[in-house]
């Protein structure tokens, strides 16, 4: 679920470059640069890119625009097609089949290396054109006041990925913000060493 569900885990991030004041004007424009393009009828295994936080079928933003008061909203969309292994180890076992009979009527019985990569491909790209992507969607909320980032998730790959796109579209690095680099910045520079040598408090009663 993300940030309009009942429940929802995230990760939070701050800027660590400042923010140039004409990339708010710029925000739509580069969202749309890098917007969420459609794979249902093309032969790509995955897509990734932004759309609107109000509607994920939205990557113009027409319905609504980013810029929300103090906040810019929109999401990370990442759409995925899963082919079940079991069933690309049928259809290439298949494939083969036929490529054997096809060669023993001309009284050949070896496949090469390179045409069983070819005929894996073959199987691949027709298997792909059966099996739509799945969709996933993950909010992103910018509290452009304190130049903090909230990503709903908190898987490393996802993570990762929020980072590269990010990156990309705002020329803008971001640092998560840790349980530990937050008291450090509380601290300051000249006291943050102190967190290493910290230990762990017992909370629990130790019964005699």
């Amino acid at each position: 679920m993300g940030f309009s569900g009942t429940s929802v885990s995230f990760t939070r991030f701050r800027l660590l470059d400042p923010v140039p004041p004409e990339l708010w004007t710029e925000l739509p424009d580069r969202l749309r640069a890098f917007a969420f393009r459609d794979i249902d009828d093309a032969p790509e295994t995955s897509s990734c890119g932004w759309v609107n936080f109000d509607n994920m079928l939205d990557a113009a933003w027409d319905d609504s625009p980013p810029q929300k008061a103090d906040y810019a909203l929109f999401s990370l969309r990442l759409d995925r097609r899963r082919i079940p292994p079991g069933v690309v180890k049928k259809h290439l076992a298949l494939a083969l089949r036929q490529e054997k009979e096809t060669l023993s009527r001309q009284n050949k019985n070896f496949i090469s290396r390179e045409r069983k990569k070819e005929i894996k491909e073959q199987v691949l790209l027709r298997l792909r054109a059966r099996f739509l992507p799945v969709p996933g969607e993950f909010n992103v909320l910018w509290l452009t006041r304190k130049n903090e980032i909230w990503f709903a998730s908190t898987q490393s790959a996802m993570i990762d990925l929020f980072l590269e796109e990010f990156l990309k579209t705002f020329e803008l690095h971001l640092e998560q913000l840790t349980p530990y680099n937050q008291a450090s910045t509380l601290l300051g520079e000249d006291k943050a060493h102190l967190l290493d040598h910290l230990e762990a408090t017992r909370f629990a009663q130790i019964l005699p």
